[in-house]
């Protein structure tokens, strides 16, 4: 019913840079807070950044001053321009949204992507 398409992973050298993106689609009345969390092999998920409706931001310790998230509202986009990346931030990323399909607040619900591997390697 609703979909989050990430985009933008690959493979960058320490130092390089990366910008994700991730447009939700389908049975949308509107997108509310959208974010990025990332999990790296044996370790938790955990948020990376996320945006409020408002473009509020809140970023994790190890990202700020490097990451920098944004959001389109016209076309239910989120983005992560992520800069000076380093070894540590090599794993999938996956975007989150609070998504209505109705306007009415009983309908609103999280949804995931399924994620871009993002791999930092010289």
């Amino acid at each position: 019913q609703v979909q989050l398409v990430e985009s933008g992973g690959g493979l960058v050298q320490p130092g390089g840079s990366l910008r994700l993106s991730c447009a939700a689609s389908g049975s949308i009345f509107r997108v509310y807070a959208m974010g990025w969390y990332r999990q790296a092999p044996g370790k938790e998920r955990d948020m990376v950044a996320s945006i409020s409706t408002g473009s509020s931001s809140a970023y994790a310790d190890s990202v700020k001053g490097r990451f920098t998230i944004s959001r389109d509202n016209a076309k239910n986009t989120v983005y992560l321009q992520m800069n000076s990346l380093r070894l540590e931030d090599t794993a999938v990323y996956y975007c989150y949204a609070q998504v209505s399909s109705t306007g009415r607040i009983e309908d609103t619900r999280g949804y995931w992507g399924q994620g871009t591997q993002v791999t930092v390697s010289s």
